[in-house]
């Protein structure tokens, strides 16, 4: 239900769905995996040249999301949660796909986090896999349709970014979540396309990206962990 509220905004007054919330919580970027620690390989970009505004930087992060990491992470979960999903067999997949060491240290450490933290608040352990593997089998009994988790998935990975090339461009705070709004649409977009997909959509064809992230193993000085 909702109502007219101050200039007219509409103000939601119905109770939200506490499913929903328990994701939103688990993928808001203050949960405790250390993300804020890990770049994606964005501040190779960055120290490149590659991103130095707001322009570049939604142009790079949409790559990542339609074809990239966004792209690939999206069918993992939707495969993943699947009443018959073999989450060995899907994480040994994630694991397989990044690109270099980096990019997998990355995906585990959160994953081994988020399990972690889940695990105890929950009391329902979760094994440490690769993260879109593991935010999968946490979301499974949540009985949400797998194309809102892989969105909200997509939201938090995204956000994460954003905040680092905020203070890594540096771009300001309107500047950044301007971009962020503009990509909003995107996440139910990708969502529902990979909810119907399958194993042999699994795909990537941001190089650049990769590469930098290849480059970042090597650099001596460094903000972030990759």
């Amino acid at each position: 239900m909702a109502m007219a509220g101050p200039w007219g905004m509409r103000m939601i007054t119905a109770m939200p769905d506490p499913a929903a919330l328990h994701l939103v919580h688990w993928l808001s970027p203050a949960f405790p995996i250390g993300g804020f620690a890990y770049s994606h390989g964005l501040e190779q970009v960055i120290a490149d040249g590659g991103v130095t505004d707001a322009a570049t930087l939604e142009h790079w992060l949409s790559d990542m999301l339609r074809h990239g990491t966004g792209w690939q992470d999206s069918v993992l979960i939707s495969q993943a949660l699947r009443p018959d999903a073999d989450l060995d067999m899907l994480d040994a997949w994630a694991s397989a796909l990044q690109p270099c060491a980096e990019r997998l240290q990355e995906s585990r450490e959160q994953g081994a986090a988020f399990a972690r933290t889940v695990g105890a608040i929950t009391d329902c352990p979760l094994a440490p896999r690769c993260l879109p593997i593991t935010v999968a089998e946490a979301a499974a009994p949540l009985g949400l349709p797998p194309a809102d988790v892989i969105a909200a998935y997509l939201q938090g990975f995204t956000t994460n970014l954003v905040t680092i090339a905020i203070r890594h461009v540096p771009l300001g705070q309107s500047a950044g979540h301007g971009v962020l709004s503009r990509l909003l649409p995107l996440f139910p977009e990708i969502g529902t396309r990979a909810a119907e997909s399958a194993l042999d959509d699994l795909g990537s064809s941001c190089f650049a990206a990769e590469l930098a992230a290849f480059t970042h193993e090597t650099k001596e000085t460094r903000l972030f962990r990759t």
